[in-house]
């Protein structure tokens, strides 16, 4: 019986490789001499860098860098072994995490940091650049990512503004004279796993500002000033993302690289799922067993489960999702390819005592759904 096991993590509990290693204690209890190939995944947020080492091989690079408020953070990045392609996960340099609630300062926070590791990967030859939106403390359009490469932003009088998206209520031209052929050479990606346009009421300041710490007023004055940047970037580029599907991702990081360095935005899980080899394990696989920490309505919208399902469902091979819990409706993902979904809860139990022993949990569950199939 060949088994592809092909999760994301359990946030909060259980990183993917874990995840695939306690399936895989379940399943040889079932079936001992089963060929189980873990394929760990990711949703092209936390967990990509890993994913992408763990696939392709090559090195975790390291760097201090800036952080969303101007401190210095410690961030990581990966590249290939050959240098030709490196992952950088946003949330590493310009993620909420590193800031504590009441540090919160929407305003400002900006994506300097995730240019810096981006710089870094360029200069060391990366011609195939995957950036990892989700999780960013920033709404600035990219516009401190873009800086780090060379681009200026200015105002009316020619000073170049100050970081962060507030300040882009004053943006008058953009000058990219100063960004490096090599960073003109490179393909860039971005990864995200959202649809919401760069401004208005479904854009970037209105939907995920909150999270972020602003307030209304401030949500207002930042849809303002990404309104702003999208109009000039259009007028220097060519490129309207006002409207464009995901171009609000990571506070319209998305954007933001979109219109000034051509990038392409895809679904995360589905490069995930490529740069992994995903679709060649499946092509003999008997069962494919994936899952997160909640499956709910959200994950038909192009989370691990549904990228697993619909490439399962393509070659004919069931596919069975594992999740803490499952919550709403699921004929979504039925009619993607998902063959069935078992929630982790072997009876009451609290939140911290499910992520406490997701492992066993995982592996019991794993044993009798590879129990049922073999029979």
């Amino acid at each position: 019986m060949r088994i592809v096991v092909a999760p994301d993590s359990f946030k909060g509990g259980l990183g993917a490789s874990a995840v695939c290693a306690a399936v895989e204690t379940g399943v040889r209890r079932a079936v001992p001499g089963a060929a189980v190939t873990p394929v760990p995944m990711a949703d092209g947020g936390e967990g990509t860098v890993d994913c992408f080492l763990r696939a392709r091989g090559g090195e975790e690079i390291a760097r201090t860098v800036t952080g969303p408020l101007g401190r210095p953070v410690e961030a990581r990045y990966a590249i290939s072994r050959d240098g030709r392609a490196a992952v950088v996960e946003l949330a590493a340099a310009s993620g909420l995490p590193l800031l504590a609630p009441g540090e919160r300062e929407p305003m400002r926070a900006d994506t300097t940091g995730t240019g810096e590791l981006i710089a870094d990967a360029v200069a060391r030859g990366a011609r195939d650049v995957l950036v990892c939106v989700g999780g960013s403390a920033t709404t600035d359009g990219g516009t401190g990512l873009l800086r780090a490469l060379g681009v200026r932003f200015t105002g009316p009088d020619g000073t170049e503004l100050p970081p962060g998206g507030g300040a882009l209520a004053g943006l008058a031209a953009i000058d990219d004279s100063g960004v490096p052929a090599a960073v003109r050479e490179t393909r860039f990606r971005v990864a995200c796993d959202v649809t919401n346009p760069l401004v208005g009421p479904s854009g970037a300041a209105a939907v995920f500002g909150p999270q972020k710490g602003a307030g209304p007023g401030q949500v207002r004055e930042l849809d303002a000033a990404l309104t702003r940047l999208a109009d000039v970037l259009a007028a220097r580029y060519g490129v309207a993302v006002h409207d464009l599907p995901g171009a609000g991702a990571a506070g319209g990081t998305c954007g933001g690289l979109v219109a000034a360095l051509g990038a392409e935005p895809a679904r995360g899980a589905e490069l995930v799922a490529d740069m992994v080899g995903l679709p060649g394990a499946l092509e003999a696989a008997d069962l494919v067993i994936t899952g997160e920490g909640r499956l709910d309505g959200q994950s038909a919208g192009g989370k691990v489960v549904s990228v697993v399902a619909g490439l399962a469902r393509r070659r004919g091979v069931p596919a069975v999702a594992l999740a803490g819990s499952i919550a709403g409706p699921l004929e979504e993902l039925h009619a993607l390819g998902l063959t069935a979904a078992f929630s982790l809860a072997d009876g009451p139990r609290t939140l911290d005592e499910l992520i406490g022993s997701a492992a066993p949990l995982l592996a019991d569950l794993a044993e009798q759904v590879v129990r049922l199939r073999a029979s």
